[in-house]
């Protein structure tokens, strides 16, 4: 079996307050994800915290997809690691649609026992601005420059 895959870690800002407190939305939306990213659900969990938020994780036959909210900052943490053939960005595009981020900052990494000479790699670094620019962000020493840093105002 291959051991390379993709993690993305990623920050969502401005985000509905409403849906990050709903379990039950959290928890379909996160499993919609799972399925846009061509990825096989094995199970879910959720749980509700008091006052507010959500906590939860998809578990994948290539790996996981989790969630942590904080509806009263409009913020979500979330990370999707999968090997094999899965496509973690079309589990992120379903995310900032569901969750009616402004804003997210998305870092790739690449991991696996098949990277030279370590099992993990910075691949890409980018935060979009809630008035829709982005911002590439290089990583010292881990990946070459971007080829274009491209901001709107």
């Amino acid at each position: 079996m291959d051991t390379r895959g993709r993690h993305l870690l990623v920050e969502y800002h401005g985000c509905s307050e409403a849906m990050l407190d709903d379990l039950e939305g959290v928890e379909a939306l996160m499993n919609r994800a799972a399925v846009a990213a061509n990825t096989s659900v094995v199970a879910s969990v959720f749980h509700p915290f008091q006052p507010q938020g959500v906590s939860g994780v998809v578990v994948i036959e290539e790996s996981h997809l989790s969630i942590h909210t904080w509806p009263e900052y409009g913020y979500a943490a979330v990370d999707f690691y999968t090997c094999g053939q899965g496509v973690p960005e079309e589990a992120h595009a379903v995310l900032l649609e569901g969750l009616e981020a402004t804003g997210a900052e998305v870092m790739t990494v690449d991991r696996g026992l098949g990277l030279p000479g370590r099992g993990c790699r910075i691949r890409s670094h980018v935060a979009s601005s809630p008035r829709g620019g982005t911002v590439s962000v290089r990583a010292p020493e881990t990946m070459p420059p971007p080829a274009s840093v491209e901001v709107s105002p």
